[in-house]
């Protein structure tokens, strides 16, 4: 994901190449003919393609809008789901007092965080239609990790696994119903942004709206050069090129931001922003490491710690 580094030039009309490759021998083509034929008559005003590029740009300007719409939303989805890892991380380790089996209440805390961040990062995949059980094996314990292994959808999973602690963390008593409540609305504000992002993911952009479009660019572009001939000459074909150049870079510049979870460049930066939420949440727990020499420091520990009541 490109965040805030210039796009390469290479890369903008890399994305067109084929068309301004098609673009220029058309031009050209239609230049020798007029040549080499003397077709003369063979002329456009250019009232018709400056009528027909006017409409075209209004269509296209209505669709680049509803495009950045799709990514803007998404990109507030994830900017919320920011606020929800700093808001349960801090309620895990506020609510949670550890003066009282300090070893065995921060083993559980431990696990609750990082296993939001393997969330963070398995959506980020199962989104792009990637594996979504990849490399999670360093935020997760043994069993969460066979808990896991046989779903199709993995942060659904790793948010039920939080349920299943939150609801181990008041059988103990070690939080009250009242922090369980809002623990629990930030569980439920998790399934709400990731059910945003999969609505968005999933919700096709009107196909024959982009096939129109497309249609009456190409139509433009095949007008343009007789409406041009008469008053520039070979001086055309450059002319056509770059006109029909913008109009297929905000063609495609409104098609790749209609889709942000398809790992391209353009895409809302999930994979950056994890990384993001796994630095903030880590410093998160590091300030709040009980300061003693036996603390539990590996999972065979945590398991006989922390247990599921069912």
């Amino acid at each position: 994901m490109l965040l805030k580094e210039n796009i390469p030039v290479t890369y903008v009309f890399g994305k067109i190449k084929k068309e301004l490759i098609m673009v220029a021998i058309y031009a050209s083509a239609i230049y020798l003919v007029h040549q080499y034929y003397d077709l003369k008559e063979v002329s456009i005003p250019l009232t018709v393609p400056t009528i027909l590029g006017t409409i075209i740009s209004l269509l296209l300007a209505f669709r680049s809008n509803q495009a950045y719409g799709r990514w803007w939303e998404a990109r507030i989805l994830w900017g919320g789901i920011v606020n929800d890892c700093r808001t349960i991380t801090r309620q895990v380790l506020t609510f949670v007092d550890s003066s009282i089996d300090g070893d065995e209440k921060w083993a559980l805390k431990e696990r609750i965080v990082k296993r939001q961040i393997a969330w963070c990062y398995s959506l980020s995949r199962h989104l792009r239609k990637q594996d979504a059980k990849q490399n999670l094996e360093a935020f997760l314990s043994d069993d969460d990790v066979r808990n896991i292994r046989n779903v199709d959808h993995v942060p659904l999973a790793l948010n039920e696994l939080q349920g299943h602690d939150l609801r181990t963390l008041y059988k103990l008593g070690w939080v009250n119903e009242y922090q369980q409540v809002t623990m629990d609305g930030t569980l439920t504000s998790f399934m709400n942004s990731m059910g945003g992002c999969e609505r968005i993911k999933n919700t096709v952009f009107p196909v024959t709206y982009s096939v129109y479009i497309h249609w009456l660019v190409l139509f433009f572009v095949l007008l343009l050069p007789f409406s041009l001939m008469e008053s520039f000459g070979i001086l055309q074909v450059p002319l056509v090129i770059a006109i029909s150049s913008a109009f297929f870079l905000i063609e495609k510049m409104a098609i790749h931001l209609q889709d942000p979870f398809e790992n391209m460049p353009t895409d809302t930066p999930t994979t950056a922003i994890s990384r993001k939420i796994e630095q903030d949440l880590k410093q998160m727990l590091k300030d709040e490491m009980p300061q003693v020499t036996d603390m539990v420091t590996n999972n065979q520990q945590q398991k006989q710690a922390v247990f599921y009541i069912l």
